[in-house]
């Protein structure tokens, strides 16, 4: 049994809400994320740090990786990529502890790009229908294999940390971040579940409960609006 959690964005208060709401209810469950951890809310280097104590696992987000990029390969459309998606937020929050910048790198460049465990595939954006007519069955059950083809495309749009069209049905449960919704969103003929819920948006952040790829029950909190500029 796992407990996935969607994009938190720099939402400390609110993650830290909705650990402690998953955690009594579903002690056993292994708790996951999908990436986004931070960018634009106020408190991405706590969020960091806090994910990194916990030992959670992470799946690197589209802005974990615009983060990664500005550091370890600078260049003019890196910052200017980042700087266009909330960076500024995430400096605010280092600003009296920038050793801990060259930290969180380390910890993000460990982050894979999906985890393949039994209970389901969780990514940050997903694996695109674009791949049907490429991904075989082979290459589903070797993760060496499906990692090196996703890591070729990591800046297009159909890319797995970017995706926001349709996926393809991988024969189990598909579980990203990454496109907002209101509420978790189960598509069923493509066996994916959305589940980011815009805690940065001011609406709330989710986790869903999942055992043997089936959905048991989502948990969600409200955003803590001290978390937001």
């Amino acid at each position: 049994m796992v407990a996935v959690i969607g994009d938190v964005h720099g939402c400390f208060y609110t993650l830290t809400s909705l650990i402690e709401k998953t955690e009594e209810e579903f002690p056993q469950a292994e708790i996951y994320l999908v990436g986004d951890l931070i960018d634009r809310g106020k408190f991405s280097c706590e969020v960091m740090d806090y994910v990194e104590e916990k030992k959670f696992k992470l799946t690197i987000g589209n802005h974990e990786y615009m983060f990664l990029n500005h550091y370890r390969f600078p260049s003019p459309f890196a910052k200017e990529a980042w700087f266009n998606n909330g960076a500024e937020a995430t400096l605010k929050s280092y600003e009296k502890r920038l050793e801990r910048i060259e930290h969180h790198l380390k910890f993000v460049e460990k982050a894979p790009l999906f985890f393949n465990i039994d209970d389901c595939f969780i990514s940050h954006a997903g694996i695109s229908q674009l791949y049907s007519s490429i991904i075989s069955l082979e290459i589903l059950n070797d993760d060496k294999k499906l990692r090196k083809l996703l890591s070729k495309h990591l800046m297009e749009d159909f890319g797995i940390l970017w995706c926001r069209g349709s996926l393809m049905n991988i024969g189990k449960l598909q579980v990203v971040g990454h496109t907002r919704m209101i509420e978790p969103k189960y598509i069923k003929d493509k066996n994916v579940l959305y589940i980011d819920t815009g805690a940065i948006g001011g609406n709330k952040l989710s986790a869903a409960i999942i055992e043997n790829n089936s959905i048991i029950k989502f948990i969600s909190v409200p955003t803590n609006k001290a978390d937001l500029y």
